[in-house]
């Protein structure tokens, strides 16, 4: 019967990981397919600044009050593309510092659409949502059974997150094989839960500034 009662006990180990894991599963073999697909492809890069306040509870203030930096990377697919729209998916990865606050590793999948008014300006909106790790930028103490204050950060926090982004660009060379454009985007971010008891969600505000290339 203890053998019996082991097995079981390891069978529900092994389905429960197994479970956890179909998301990232999923989310690896959508990558994979779009990734392997013949439509165009690109990758950006942008700085950022950041600030906390209610959905676009700041713009102005973005570029005059506190400097919180960041730097973001991604890798876009159009999925579909036409004379005047285009449906696409973003896969980025950024890292941003709040000061007194935390360190942030947002990594996240945008999905989005783009209307081009001609072959140099487009105007973007996109949702996206991912997971963000969070590195508190104070110490945080916890008392040890000898009475002593040690220092309990760790290794930082899983979060989660939700994005909605508004974007601008601009192309420089439109009949290159593979052009470079400008753009920037206005951002609104949530993490979640940041601390359970009292501030549940944290909103971010974010401008970026930023470069993409055309790889395919």
């Amino acid at each position: 019967m203890r053998n019996i009662k082991v097995s079981m006990g390891s069978s529900f180990v092994f389905f429960s990981a197994l479970k956890m894991k179909q998301p990232i599963i999923v989310a690896i073999a959508l990558f994979g397919c779009l990734a392997a697909s013949s439509q165009k492809r690109y990758l950006s890069l942008a700085a950022f600044n950041t600030q906390t306040a209610m959905p676009f509870g700041k713009f102005v203030g973005l570029f005059t009050d506190q400097f919180h930096p960041g730097i973001e990377a991604g890798y876009g697919i159009n999925t579909s593309v036409k004379e005047k729209h285009d449906w696409f998916v973003e896969f980025k990865i950024a890292c941003f510092y709040h000061r007194f606050v935390q360190t942030g590793i947002p990594l996240y999948a945008n999905f989005g659409y783009r209307y081009k008014f001609s072959d140099r300006f487009s105007a973007e909106t996109s949702l996206g949502a991912g997971y963000m790790h969070s590195v508190p930028a104070t110490a945080k103490l916890k008392l040890n059974d000898d009475g002593v204050y040690v220092n309990n950060k760790g290794i930082g926090r899983m979060q989660v997150m939700a994005t909605f982004g508004l974007s601008v660009g601009y192309t420089i060379n439109p009949s290159a094989k593979k052009p470079i454009a400008i753009f920037s985007t206005y951002q609104q971010r949530i993490q979640m839960p940041f601390v359970r008891s009292y501030v549940p969600m944290l909103p971010y505000n974010n401008i970026m500034f930023g470069i993409k290339k055309a790889i395919k």
